[in-house]
């Protein structure tokens, strides 16, 4: 059983999707509708040569979600019989939404990248911090968090696989850990984000975006899409729904995902989209399973030589 998957933030890298652009048709299609829906060209900075101008996270957003999505359209074109599942991790879960038939590319784009616009203004706004917690145990970065939470908000933002935790919250909540930790002995490692997303910091995005959330036409699922919130695979359009917008202040369950897709029978897990992210985080959670990742042509036809 085969599930595609999606990235999510920082897996950008410049140039990101011209080899598909300049390769496949139908790749080519997908960027020409985004480019359209937003109202400039989003694939001249995602084609350039300049890493720094995807950085912005309502640029970064929208980059990713093209360059999956147009790897899931080069993909399917040629792999009809699809997944069986799809996923996605935090923004990559808008590309899984798209892939499994709840929303049109057009309406997709133009969310991600209202959702890229109110975190980044979140993040200016109320500032924050993440950090990753490497070779923790979850039972370590609890006690880890709740020690300091005495300096500001903290929260787990991120279970991405065993041995690599998100944390998130308020800068000085951070710091906090970050020193607590390494007097523990801790690997406590600061990511480049624009806030601290999944976390409380969070909150005025829930209410600004719900409402753009409510006005797209999602409707149900093809094939069940796992929810980062709670790991639970849904084809209902309101439930669906409702997750996307408990998202943003929730935790990524990824870890907890992937396990729940191997229990409904997935043993081939197919990353679309830049970089090998989660192809990588995969075999720390079950080496027995099978990871491919496309994002280009010479890719999808390996992969395609495996699947059939």
């Amino acid at each position: 059983m085969i599930a595609y998957i999606f990235p999510g933030q920082g897996s950008q890298g410049a140039g990101m999707g011209r080899a598909l652009h300049e390769r496949s048709a139908i790749a080519r299609d997908v960027f020409g509708v985004v480019d359209e829906a937003l109202g400039f060209s989003l694939t001249d900075i995602m084609f350039g040569d300049d890493a720094a101008a995807l950085t912005p996270t309502e640029i970064q957003q929208p980059a990713i979600f093209a360059h999956s999505v147009a790897a899931f359209a080069a993909l399917r074109k040629r792999h009809e019989s699809g997944p069986a599942m799809v996923a996605g991790h935090s923004l990559g879960e808008y590309s899984a939404l798209l892939a499994a038939g709840c929303i049109d590319l057009a309406t997709a784009a133009r969310l991600v990248r209202t959702r890229g616009e109110m975190m980044a203004r979140a993040g200016e706004q109320v500032g924050g911090a993440m950090a990753a917690a490497i070779g923790m145990e979850r039972d370590q970065v609890a006690r880890l968090v709740q020690d300091a939470s005495a300096e500001g908000e903290i929260v787990v933002a991120n279970y991405n696989c065993p041995g690599q935790i998100v944390i998130s919250g308020t800068a000085e909540a951070v710091a906090a850990a970050r020193r607590i930790g390494r007097e523990r002995g801790a690997r406590i490692v600061p990511l480049k984000v624009s806030g601290a997303f999944h976390s409380p910091l969070m909150a005025p995005v829930v209410e600004q975006l719900k409402p753009h959330i409510a006005g797209a036409r999602i409707v149900d699922a093809t094939v069940p899409l796992v929810s980062n919130v709670d790991a639970t695979p849904r084809t209902d359009a309101e439930g669906i729904s409702c997750a996307l917008v408990a998202q943003i202040t929730g935790s990524v369950l990824w870890e907890d995902s992937v396990r729940r897709m191997i229990a409904e029978g997935v043993d081939t897990f197919v990353e679309l989209g830049p970089g090998t992210v989660l192809s990588k985080m995969i075999p720390r959670i079950d080496d027995g399973v099978t990871t491919y990742s496309v994002d280009d042509l010479d890719r999808l036809q390996a992969v395609l030589d495996v699947l059939g």
